[in-house]
């Protein structure tokens, strides 16, 4: 089924602590929103609208850099306005179908919005939403229980909610002024809309206080996975005085030829890292004919890898380097090229190995024809 999303980010947080909006700041290594706009466009959305404050543009510049099909538009002085915002900025007509999302539930799962999309096949309008399996009490005086009300037939709502962009506008217009309803399915019902109701996923709770956060980082951690790439480069010796390797300069009786700066390590390991995601290999991003990379520093290819793990939610665990050689000797730059290494991919010193060895004197490296590197990259991926 075709459907557009309006993720709700124009909030500001202020009983989730500080550190800023809690839309923008970092859930398992990237911010709250991005979750949900990467889920929206994975589960095939034609277009995302983010709805922000004002003052938030360069934020969520940041926060979504990299993703496609979504655009931001601003919010109002409520809830109710902002969602109203962003309905009027999607491109689609009366039966388009919408969901309308809250940034601050950001564990939003492809299987989620699939079950929402399959009841809004026959159904006008659906939501998300958990039974209630907890007993209720109602507070009285001096927080005493006056009663134990029944949860038969209760559920907790969730988002997204999904309905035909035209009557959920036309819901809105019919929503009594001075009134704020808490989510779209009041504002369907109270225009006598039928809503469907969805089993949710417990894992889509909101972010609300500053405990939540932490109980989002350990649900966000079992939905990830680790990926291994390997990556293997080589490059003769010709004329000249100095190397490069790892990031390093080394001086040498010969230089090494290639079309870059021909870094044998970081050519390696960036390939490693687009092993790991599947993005093919470097000459895919920088081919050797293009003019643009002769002589090109290697640790612009290393960070494009590093900034695609990025763009998918991911993060680099750590690498292994070995380079093989007869000369230069690598350990006395073993340790700069380990923090070299470690600067670039933003990693601790500890995640980040290099090592060294020869070939006794056997094939191309053992004749000091030239050199090679091998590389392991470990990537951790949103499932």
């Amino acid at each position: 089924m075709r459907f557009e999303a309006v993720v709700v980010a124009a909030g500001s947080g202020t009983r989730a602590g500080p550190g800023g909006a809690k839309q923008w700041r970092a859930v398992a290594g990237k911010p709250a929103v991005r979750w949900s706009v990467e889920a929206f466009l994975a589960a095939g959305a034609d277009e995302v609208v983010v709805v922000i404050a004002q003052d938030a543009a360069d934020l969520a510049a940041d926060a979504l850099a990299g993703l496609p099909r979504w655009r931001a538009v601003a919010g109002g002085e409520t809830r109710s306005q902002s969602v109203r915002n962003g309905l009027a900025a999607l491109a689609g007509d009366d039966e388009t179908v919408v969901l309308i999302h809250d940034a601050a539930r950001p564990l939003l799962t492809g299987e989620a919005i699939g079950r929402l999309l399959a009841a809004l096949e026959s159904a006008p309008a659906a939501i998300l939403a958990l039974p209630l399996a907890d007993t209720l009490k109602r507070e009285g005086p001096g927080q005493a229980i006056v009663e134990t009300p029944s949860r038969a037939g209760l559920w907790r709502a969730q988002t997204p909610q999904g309905f035909r962009l035209g009557a959920l506008n036309a819901a809105f217009a019919a929503w009594p002024q001075g009134e704020e309803p808490t989510d779209e399915a009041m504002v369907v019902e109270r225009a006598g809309g039928a809503v469907t109701l969805v089993p949710g996923d417990p894992a889509l709770a909101k972010l609300t206080y500053v405990e939540d956060f932490a109980m989002a980082e350990l649900l966000a951690g079992a939905a990830r996975v680790t990926r291994i790439g390997q990556g293997y480069d080589a490059h003769r010796f010709g004329p000249g005085d100095r190397v490069i390797l790892c990031g390093v300069e080394i001086a040498h009786s010969h230089a090494l030829v290639g079309h870059s700066d021909a870094d044998a390590g970081l050519h390696a390991l960036t390939d490693a890292i687009l092993g790991a995601i599947g993005e093919g290999d470097i000459g895919d991003h920088f081919p050797p004919t293009d003019p643009r990379w002769k002589g090109a520093s290697s640790d612009r290819f290393l960070t494009h890898a590093v900034e695609l793990v990025a763009a998918r939610g991911g993060r680099v665990i750590n690498v292994d380097v070995t380079l093989i050689c007869e000369a230069p000797k690598i350990k006395p730059h073993r340790q700069a090229m380990r923090e070299r290494l470690a600067e670039i991919l933003g990693l601790d010193l500890a995640a980040v190995s290099v090592k060294a060895t020869t070939t006794e004197g056997m094939g191309f490296t053992g004749r000091a024809e030239g050199l090679a590197a091998q590389a392991v990259a470990a990537v951790e991926l949103p499932a």
